[in-house]
């Protein structure tokens, strides 16, 4: 059974001209405490994947983002680290297709502000640690990350040229 992104077909629609989904009623994940909640995951792997979000929060440090990242590959579970990341990428450009279907090719590079990123990889974390199954909450988590450490790396290379 192929899972694909949901969609409330309510939009957002940000200054850039970048569309996602409707946040409104999902809840907040960006704003809360992350190193608070971190403190209440029994889980060691759950419990660093949110202190390095709640670090990058705070130092605007992609590198939180890329352990991240290498921890959930890890947490995928194969015999190869590298396989696991192949695997990981695999999925999550199915992911990107998905999104292009939904909102456009390349709508994510139009500029969707970072802590709109956080909140939805938090909350697909937290629903694929729940075990949700109704989206692929480990693509969209690894989705997320990805462009907002693209969103953060590729701004700051805009403002210095």
């Amino acid at each position: 059974m192929t899972v694909s992104i949901k969609d409330s077909g309510d939009r957002t629609e940000f200054a850039t001209g970048a569309v996602r989904d409707m946040r409104e009623g999902k809840g907040r994940c960006d704003l809360m405490p992350l190193e608070v909640a971190a403190c209440l995951m029994t889980n060691p792997s759950a419990k660093e994947m949110l202190q390095n979000i709640s670090g990058f929060q705070v130092y605007n440090d992609t590198g939180f983002l890329y352990n991240c990242l290498e921890n959930f590959a890890r947490q995928h579970g194969c015999d190869s680290f590298q396989a696991d990341v192949c695997t990981m990428l695999l999925e999550v450009a199915k992911h990107f297709e998905e999104g292009a279907k939904k909102y456009g090719e390349n709508n994510w590079q139009k500029g969707i502000p970072v802590h709109c990123y956080i909140d939805s990889a938090v909350r697909h974390y937290l629903k694929w640690l729940r075990g949700d199954h109704d989206e692929p909450h480990d693509r969209a988590f690894v989705w997320n990350l990805m462009c907002c450490i693209w969103e953060v790396d590729y701004r700051e290379k805009e403002e210095t040229v």
